[in-house]
């Protein structure tokens, strides 16, 4: 067994956790209201979970500029997770 070679499994998990997070890419961009809607209810609920929740809902309260950001880092997020896609295969299939 090759020690620089991921393992079937690894990849398969890192591509998996891909798909999620360019299915939330997909809601922030094509379906915007209802991806703010879910996030906002998210941290609206009572009792809460989430640490630092207030400080998340002072930022969702001007939605344009919430969404504009949100946009811009998914981007940057975007270029990253398909680079590091492509690397993870890359790395399998050597």
């Amino acid at each position: 067994m090759d020690l620089n070679k991921p393992s079937l499994g690894f990849v398969l998990v890192f591509l998996l956790l891909s798909l999620l997070f360019f299915r939330n890419t997909y809601k922030l961009w094509f379906r915007t209201d209802s991806y703010y809607q879910d996030i906002y209810n998210s941290l609206a609920r009572e009792p809460s979970i989430y640490p630092f929740r207030k400080f998340f809902l002072q930022r969702m309260e001007n939605k344009e500029r919430w969404v504009l950001w949100q946009k811009i880092f998914s981007l940057l997020g975007l270029v990253a997770v398909i680079a590091a896609d492509v690397l993870v295969v890359m790395a399998y299939f050597k």
